[in-house]
């Protein structure tokens, strides 16, 4: 069998991959990556966060994102029964980044492959990674099938596992294990937007409240194009009949903010289904290798969490791998899954304050206080490693202090103009 050498194979070519690989490559190492699928190829996760844009800065494939001419997106706008809530990444806490862009992933992946390509480093598409063995020293031999079954071996000094949804490293290992988060179902679908113009604001995402536990997303895209996604419990879903297409456009005519902009537009392709999506795994990282991106956690699309997390994940990981190879001691625990799991459990926490409804509570709030508004407009900024901030230091107590707080003096007001309409 043909045997391959390497200083670091990179297993997937997503933005975890491609951020990953591209530091270690700019370090002088020689790297290789091996991909699944044929690129393009369509993938959701279409709205960037201002944080990821800081890790491929730092992988040198900004430019080549830039030169798509993506949609700017400046900030997100969150509606419930006509009220609207808007944040713009300019005001956030955080010193940082104060716009993102709207993408097609298809586009956007390619764009950073062909990035990596460029800075000379080789990617193998339709290669299937199936048997990976580590040496005590942390060396390993990774065999891989070709799409035409032909196999090889690769031998490396080091593994980043940057595989996405394919979780080849969990899966090889048993090293999967349940996410405490409930399972949900998202169907979406892209349009031809001609009524954009009744609701004209591409330069951000809008989060629509449909019902306490179901929501939708719109992306404008450059092109005219939007992405709208619903994405609930999957009983909600039970009561609508027929194709995707048929289904998908019930749920649009049900929800008053879109049905009318909506109402009849092509559909680009039939709508398409992701369901139970969250997942975890023991560890994210080993003798020998490291998990990044969505191979680490996958949480849940509401807050645009997953790119952001697979290239800050792939450009912390990138880094502490370099330093492996130079024969630093790296503490993998402190200064890798430490660091991941604090912005991990704060998007948690966000999720999880968004369908118990305690966000809902503060960002449909009469008079919010500006400052705190600020700090929680970084942690939707991604950055969510800011803990100087304490909607970020105190993630999973901060949010369910202040939604009391509005809550009683919601009740005191109502109370008090009670008392006046009786006087």
């Amino acid at each position: 069998m043909q045997r391959e050498q390497t200083d670091v194979l990179v297993i997937g070519a997503g933005p975890a991959g491609t951020v990953a690989g591209a530091i270690v490559n700019k370090a002088g190492y020689k790297v290789r990556v091996v991909e699944k699928m044929k690129f393009p190829r369509f993938v959701i996760g279409e709205s960037l966060l201002p944080r990821c844009m800081e890790a491929l800065e730092e992988a040198g494939l900004l430019e080549c994102v830039l030169k798509m001419g993506f949609q700017r997106k400046t900030g997100a706008k969150f509606v419930r029964n006509g009220v609207v809530c808007d944040y713009s990444f300019a005001d956030q806490f955080t010193d940082g980044w104060d716009h993102a862009y709207q993408v097609t992933r298809a586009d956007f992946d390619q764009a950073l492959a062909d990035g990596l390509e460029a800075q000379g480093v080789p990617i193998e598409y339709e290669t299937t990674v199936t048997a990976i063995r580590f040496n005590e020293d942390g060396s390993s031999v990774t065999t891989v099938t070709d799409n035409n079954g032909n196999e090889k071996q690769i031998e490396a000094k080091f593994i980043i596992d940057g595989s996405g949804y394919g979780r080849v490293i969990p899966r090889l290992f048993g090293l999967d294990k349940p996410s405490n988060l409930a399972p949900r179902k998202a169907l979406f679908v892209h349009i031809k937007d001609v009524n954009r113009q009744m609701d004209d604001e591409p330069d951000r995402i809008t989060v629509i409240v449909h019902k306490p536990d179901v929501w939708v997303w719109v992306i404008p895209f450059a092109t005219g194009i939007t992405s709208v996604g619903f994405v609930g419990d999957p009983a909600f879903f039970e009561k609508y009949t027929g194709t995707p297409e048929e289904q998908m456009r019930a749920v649009i005519a049900d929800e008053p903010y879109i049905a009318e902009r909506m109402k009849g537009v092509e559909f680009l392709w039939e709508p398409k289904i992701l369901q139970s999506w969250s997942s975890t795994t023991e560890k994210f990282f080993g003798n020998g290798f490291v998990l990044t991106g969505n191979v680490t956690e996958f949480l849940d699309p509401v807050f645009s969490s997953g790119v952001t997390l697979a290239t800050v994940s792939s450009q912390i990981a990138g880094k502490l791998v370099v330093r492996h190879l130079k024969g630093e001691a790296v503490d993998w625990d402190k200064e890798y899954t430490e660091v991941m799991m604090q912005g991990v459990n704060t998007f948690r926490s966000y999720v999880m304050g968004w369908y118990d409804t305690t966000l809902h509570t503060i960002f449909f709030a009469k008079d919010q206080n500006p400052d705190i508004k600020k700090m929680i407009c970084s942690v939707l900024a991604g950055y969510v490693w800011d803990t100087d901030n304490p909607y970020v230091k105190e993630h999973n107590t901060a949010l369910h202090k202040l939604a009391k707080t509005i809550r009683l003096r919601d009740s005191i007001e109502y109370i008090n103009n009670g008392f006046k309409d009786k006087v």
